[in-house]
């Protein structure tokens, strides 16, 4: 498993940077774009639990205009494609994220696991994962839910938990290769 992680890191940073040259020109627009539409400087950082429990900076383009607090139609756009994750290739470069991992949350979640949950921990955050593709929806059913938070807290986030452990104990790159795939077939449909 070890020298799957090592590969798994090279692979990572590698295509990282190909698809941060890559996409550059796009990079740039949609952050002119989140800016003017959010009133913003239009990049979105906020600190998250890493792998280990180590918290990192993670960055997304703004889709929440400032000082209206709700999210944009330009937002809503940018959400449903996903491409207000794509500042996290940064992220990725720099060893905090991964392509395929648990998504990375913000304090009070992954950081108070315990017992074996705490596994989970041994993962780098990833731009995506089943639980991510399952739970593609999530503002939506949450919406629903008389009290959110608590649906979250009891349902939502155990559920994303144990889909998470299955993916540590079944990791591989054809099972990364897989979900990104999945990932990118859900994004166009």
């Amino acid at each position: 498993m070890i020298e799957y992680k090592y590969w798994k890191n090279i692979f990572d940073g590698a295509l990282a940077l190909v698809l941060i040259v890559f996409l550059m020109p796009l990079l740039i627009i949609l952050l002119i774009i989140a800016g003017i539409d959010t009133a913003s400087g239009g990049l979105f950082i906020q600190k998250r639990i890493g792998q280990y429990g180590k918290p990192f900076m993670i960055y997304k383009f703004r889709t929440i205009h400032g000082k209206k607090g709700t999210c944009s139609q330009t937002g809503m756009v940018l959400r449903k494609l996903k491409l207000d994750e794509l500042p996290q290739l940064f992220n990725i470069v720099k060893g905090d994220m991964s392509f395929v991992g648990p998504r990375p949350d913000i304090e009070g979640y992954y950081d108070r696991l315990e017992g074996t949950d705490r596994l989970v921990l041994e993962l780098k955050p990833g731009l995506t994962c089943e639980a991510s593709i399952e739970y593609r929806n999530e503002e939506i059913l949450l919406k629903d839910q008389d009290n959110p938070l608590q649906y979250n807290d009891e349902v939502l986030f155990p559920h994303k938990v144990r889909m998470n452990l299955l993916y540590l104990e079944n990791r591989s790159f054809r099972n990364d290769m897989r979900i990104m795939w999945k990932t990118l077939l859900v994004i166009l449909n």
